[in-house]
C-alpha cells in the first residue's frame, strides 16, 4: 500500500538528470562566490538572510552548466526558462513590486541634487551610497521580506526555490553585474529613462540679469521638468546658496580679503600643563638616562613655566631624588 509519505518521493521518480543544453545561460563564475559587484553581492546576501542560502546552492550547478535557456528582466517582474529532466524548460517567474511614479520622482530629484550620484550613475556606475537614498525614500532598493518575492516554477518540486528558480537567482545577479543598471529597471525605472530624467533635472541655466546670479533660481532646472505636484526642486548648489543675499560682484571683490568674522584683540592661547609633552610620551631608555632624565625635564619644564630658571644646585637635588 502506498502511503502518504510515499508519494510525494515516487512522483520525482520518472525524472532523471537534466537534459543537456547547448547555447544556454552559463554563469561566468566558475567556482565560488557568485556576484563580484557590491548591488550583486548584496542581492544575494539578502536572498541568504531570508534563509535561503542552503536551498541557493541547489543551483547553483544549473546556472554554470547553462541550463538557464532565457532570462529577461522588466519592471516588477523577472521571467525565465530553465532545462530540467523534462523536454520542455520549466517556466520561472520571479516577481518584485516596482515603486511607483510619484516614489521615483522624489528618489530622481534627490539623486540629481547631488553631483556625486549624477555623476556616477551618467558613467554607468551604482555608488554604495545609493541604497541608503532609496531607503530614506521609503522605497528600498532591495527585496526586505522573503514575502516581497513572488517565484513560480512549473517543476513539481515543493520546495522554494527550487533549483530552477535558485540558478535564476544567480543568473540574475549576474546580469547585475553586467548592468547594474538592470537592477532599477526591475524596480520599475528603464536605464534611458533614468539617465534622461537626471540630464533635465541636472539642466540648470544662467539668469538673465545679474542680480540674480546669487540665487537659487539661477540654478534651478528648466520649467518644463517639475517635480512631483508642479513644485520645481532645487538642486545642487543651490541648496546651500538658498537665502543668502545677492552680492554685486565688485563688492565681493573688495571683500575678498576680509574676514567674514571680526578678529579677537589677543589671539587665544591654550592652558596646558607644563609637563604635557612628556604624559605623552614614554619613559627614556637607559641610554639617553632613563627615568631620571624624565624627571629632570619635568623639574625643567615647571621652573620655565615660572619664568625663573632653577639653579643647578636645585637640579642635582631633583636629580638625586630620582636615583632614589
Amino acid at each position: 500500500m502506498t502511503t502518504p509519505d510515499d508519494r510525494p518521493a515516487r512522483r520525482f521518480d520518472e525524472y532523471g538528470p537534466p537534459l543537456r543544453v547547448e547555447g544556454g545561460l552559463r554563469a561566468r563564475s566558475t567556482r565560488g562566490a557568485i556576484g563580484q559587484s557590491w548591488w550583486s553581492r548584496r542581492f544575494l546576501e539578502v536572498l541568504e538572510s531570508f534563509a535561503l542560502g542552503s536551498r541557493l546552492t541547489r543551483g547553483r550547478a544549473y546556472a554554470r552548466r547553462g541550463q538557464v535557456l532565457r532570462l529577461d528582466i522588466s519592471p516588477g517582474e523577472v521571467t525565465a526558462e530553465v532545462q530540467g529532466s523534462r523536454p520542455t524548460p520549466y517556466p520561472v517567474r520571479i516577481g518584485l513590486a516596482a515603486h511607483p511614479e510619484e516614489v521615483w520622482r522624489r528618489i530622481e530629484a534627490e539623486l540629481a541634487g547631488q553631483a556625486f550620484f549624477s555623476a556616477r550613475l551618467l558613467a554607468g556606475d551604482l555608488p554604495g551610497e545609493l541604497e541608503g537614498v532609496f531607503a530614506e525614500a521609503g522605497a528600498p532598493l532591495f527585496p526586505e521580506r522573503v514575502g516581497e518575492l513572488a517565484q513560480r516554477c512549473g517543476c513539481p518540486d515543493f520546495a522554494v526555490p527550487c533549483k530552477h528558480l535558485a540558478a535564476t537567482f544567480y543568473l540574475l545577479a549576474e546580469a547585475f553585474d553586467a548592468d547594474p543598471f538592470q537592477l532599477l529597471h526591475w524596480r520599475g525605472r528603464p536605464r534611458a529613462d533614468l539617465l534622461d530624467r537626471l540630464r533635465s533635472l541636472r539642466g540648470a541655466h544662467p539668469a538673465d540679469t545679474p542680480s540674480d546670479a546669487g540665487t537659487p533660481d539661477a540654478l534651478m532646472p528648466d520649467a518644463g521638468t517639475p517635480d512631483v505636484g508642479g513644485a520645481v526642486p532645487v538642486l545642487g548648489a543651490a541648496r546651500a546658496m538658498a537665502g543668502l543675499p545677492a552680492v554685486e560682484p565688485d563688492e565681493e571683490l573688495a571683500r575678498f580679503w576680509l574676514s567674514p568674522t571680526p578678529l579677537p584683540d589677543q589671539p587665544p592661547t591654550l592652558a596646558t600643563g607644563p609637563e604635557l609633552l612628556l604624559r605623552q610620551l614614554g619613559p627614556p631608555g637607559a641610554g639617553i638616562g632613563g627615568p631620571g632624565l624624565a624627571e629632570r625635564l619635568r623639574r625643567a619644564y615647571r621652573e620655565f613655566g615660572r619664568g625663573e630658571a632653577a639653579s643647578p644646585r636645585e637640579f642635582g637635588r631633583g636629580e638625586a631624588a630620582s636615583e632614589r
